[in-house]
Parts: C-alpha cells; structure tokens; sequence
C-alpha cells in the first residue's frame, strides 16, 4: 500500500488524530460518528439510485473515511486496540469461509445454494440457534420488521400479523400507497410511525421469544 492514495488516507488521519492535529477529530468517539455514518451511507444510497457517478465516488468516499476513522480510533484502545489490518484480515477470511464453492470443493446450482450455503455458515459460526440472533435492533423500524418476518418465517416460528385487506393484487406501487396512507393517517393524528411500528417489532420479538421457549 505504500505510495497509494489508501496509504495517505492513513498518514493524513494519523496527522489529524495525533497531538497537534485538528481538536475536533481527536475529540471524536465511536459513538460520536455514528450519526455521519449513518447519514454518509444514506447519502451514497442516494447518490446510487440517481446513478451519478460523481456522487457515488465522493460519497463512497466519506464512507471509506468513516470506516477507516473508526478504525483509527480502535487502535487508540487501552486494553484491546485493533488496525484497519485486522479489520481487512477478518472480512477476508469471512469471504473466503462463506464462499466455499469457490476456495474450497463445495458445488452449487446457482445464487440461492450460494446464499443458503452463506447463511449456515454463518449461523454455524456465531452459534445462532434463534430467529432473533444476529437482528440488528438499531436498525430503521420498517427494515427490523422486515427482518424479523422473515427471521421468523426461515426458523418456521410462526407469530400473529395483521393482514391487509387483499382488494387489489400486492404490487410495489400499491403497497406503497397503502404505506403512505397509514404514514399520513399517523401524522394526521399526531403519532410517531416509526416509534409505532418499533412498538410492534417489539412485539413480535417477545412473540418469537415465547415461541422458541415452547
């Protein structure tokens, strides 16, 4: 990496971090940047779906410096400091495990064995036995919904939903619709949608968690 643009990222956040760089980054924490990541990360979404590819090489860029920035900092850890070197060397060997049918002897018919193979792997690896291992609960209400709909439909825990009402066949543009009506009949009333539907991903949770008890 010496010479490269990645290696002068690294010397130019070094100089930030380091005694007589800049206050507000040596100031920064892991939970302080959390909010840049994730405004930078919705910002390269957006720069994708316009499909400019200006935006998306400097907003792929303050991605790549948020992930580096946070790296950083983790070197700086009293008790379990850890480089952008591990980082990488972890990620790369995650890849080379979950893809099998390519560094190893597994064969496969085509994407969904991939995916399949990737998901055993990776319950195998982190020891998940329950729908609800691995969720990221921070995650936007209507994605953790998702999410646990289909966590708890791939472990077979089935959980009571509301239905809607089937009066036209379920398209994006019709279930985006009834999504906005829902979304404007809250605001409407003054109620948060999104602090609503994590009330009932909350539910559902507790409802996986009972089922799995059983």
């Amino acid at each position: 990496m010496h010479g490269s643009q990645l290696q002068r990222l690294v010397e130019v956040m070094n100089t930030l971090r380091s005694p007589g760089g800049c206050p507000w980054d040596a100031e920064q924490t892991h939970e302080s940047l959390l909010k840049y990541l994730l405004e930078e990360s919705y910002e390269f979404v957006d720069a994708v779906q316009s499909g400019n590819r200006i935006d998306m090489r400097e907003e792929l860029g303050d991605v790549l410096l948020q992930v580096y920035f946070h790296a950083r900092m983790a070197e700086e850890h009293p008790t379990d400091p850890f480089s952008i070197e591990d980082v990488a060397k972890v990620i790369t060997e995650k890849l080379i495990s979950r893809h099998p049918h390519v560094f190893g002897d597994t064969k496969v018919s085509g994407s969904d064995e991939v995916v399949a193979n990737w998901e055993e792997i990776k319950a195998a690896e982190k020891g998940r036995t329950s729908a609800l291992d691995g969720v990221a609960i921070s995650q936007p209400a209507l994605s953790l919904i998702n999410k646990l709909l289909y966590r708890a439909e791939k472990y077979g825990v089935e959980i009571e939903v509301p239905t809607h009402p089937e009066s036209s066949p379920a398209t994006s543009e019709s279930v985006g619709r009834a999504l906005l009506a829902v979304i404007s009949w809250a605001h409407k009333n003054g109620i948060d949608p999104e602090d609503a539907l994590r009330m009932q991903s909350k539910q559902i949770m507790r409802e996986i968690a009972q089922q799995e008890s059983r």
